[in-house]
């Protein structure tokens, strides 16, 4: 792992030989997961999210970007970046398939650890939780494997990251394409009256760019029309029980609508619990689930 975000010696101490993801990582039929091992494996992934990101969903990219044909930035540097890898592909371009990059905060020194959420939402109260926490970001897969077992593995991934790490919360920005927040009231309002973190944890969009999900009364929504509208990521983390921040940003470069994710593992749905915590080196996806 190139994480500079924790000790690697504490990790050995801890038993990171028998953490699977640095290791074999979990598979199902060729599709493997596990954290990246080296330089060119990353940079194999921030090519997959200048493709699916600046190529496939036309965000701005800078100069520097479009001549590497690379997403990156400063937090790739104190970042894990967990990837999926198709093992039947000939060259490494073409085997890092999906990615989650993982910034992980621990409890006692997370407020001077550097946040990428912090740009657009204030998550001082979680912060003042001092729990195990990570980011988690760039979620991203090729447009050919967007299929049930690849993003389950991608969840069962995540999931074993967070046993392994003992972590409490993880949060992330997802988000809704265009820059229009009226277009997504209903779902916008479903998130704030039906899945509003917490007041002690609730982090908030940043004052100069806020935009108030609350558009809509709650009786003038109806729930099943407003889930089903909301996009596979969203709609996929408010199903294992994750909550959503106070307030919308706007994000003018990649041209979306972002809101500001949170789940707490302790909290975490059953249904969650069932089908993702398992330390194994085999998928928990099955074809009949």
């Amino acid at each position: 792992m190139t994480s500079t975000l924790h000790d690697t010696k504490q990790d050995a101490k801890q038993g990171a030989g028998d953490f699977v993801l640095t290791g074999e990582g979990i598979r199902y039929n060729n599709i493997i997961i596990r954290l990246a091992k080296n330089k060119e494996e990353i940079e194999a992934a921030q090519a997959l999210r200048y493709r699916v990101f600046y190529e496939e969903q036309n965000a701005h990219a800078s100069e520097e970007i479009r001549a590497a044909k690379r997403d990156f930035d400063r937090f790739d540097e104190i970042a894990d970046h967990l990837i999926v890898i198709d093992a039947d592909k000939d060259t490494l371009a073409e085997q890092v398939v999906g990615n989650y990059r993982i910034l992980r905060h621990e409890g006692a020194t997370i407020a001077s650890k550097p946040c990428y959420t912090d740009t657009e939402y204030d998550i001082s109260k979680l912060k003042e939780q001092k729990e195990n926490m990570i980011e988690v970001g760039r979620s991203c897969v090729d447009v050919d494997y967007r299929t049930k077992p690849v993003l389950q593995l991608l969840w069962q991934g995540l999931a074993e990251y967070m046993e392994h790490h003992n972590i409490r919360y993880f949060i992330g920005c997802a988000s809704f394409r265009g820059t229009d927040p009226k277009e997504y009231a209903q779902a916008l309002s479903y998130l704030y009256h039906y899945h509003l973190a917490e007041d002690d944890v609730c982090p908030r969009a940043l004052e100069e760019y806020y935009v108030d999900m609350n558009m809509l009364p709650k009786e003038e929504i109806d729930p099943k029309a407003a889930f089903k509208s909301l996009p596979p990521l969203i709609k996929g983390y408010m199903r294992v029980g994750a909550s959503v921040g106070d307030g919308a940003f706007v994000d003018e470069q990649w041209g979306s609508t972002d809101v500001c994710i949170v789940f707490d593992a302790h909290k975490a749905s059953e249904k969650y619990r069932k089908h993702y915590a398992r330390k194994t080196t085999t998928s928990s996806y099955a074809p009949s689930e």
